[in-house]
């Protein structure tokens, strides 16, 4: 019988391969999405240090939400990743979606980092 990979196992392959493609560097980071059933997360890393440099997710209590895991909430860590990343001087980054389809809320945080100022 042939056993099916579950949604997660086909994830994390996508994943490798965006990987085998995308690096963060010091001078073009590498803005890494993680998306739960419940919060959103996003990461600005340099993969040469193997550093993370900027941080923000809907656990934040800065953002004061009620629910982490809808497009409001993306939308919000979106703009909260890009200012964080603006105070430090971070302006371009690579987009590293996590393996997730570029649909939803990825989209919506990727859409609300390029309006707040980062550019990728």
């Amino acid at each position: 019988m042939i056993k099916k990979q579950s949604r997660n196992e086909a994830r994390l392959i996508r994943h490798l391969r965006i990987r085998n493609r995308i690096k963060g560097t010091s001078s073009i980071p590498r803005l890494n999405v993680f998306r739960s059933n419940m919060h959103i997360y996003a990461q600005i890393i340099n993969d040469e240090t193997n550093e993370t440099l900027v941080s923000a997710s809907s656990h934040d209590k800065e953002l004061k939400l009620e629910k982490g895991s809808n497009a409001k909430a993306a939308q919000q860590v979106g703009e909260l990743i890009a200012k964080r990343a603006l105070a430090k001087n971070i302006v371009n980054v690579v987009f590293d979606r996590g393996g997730y389809l570029y649909h939803g809320r990825v989209k919506t945080l990727a859409d609300a980092a390029r309006t707040a100022g980062l550019k990728f």
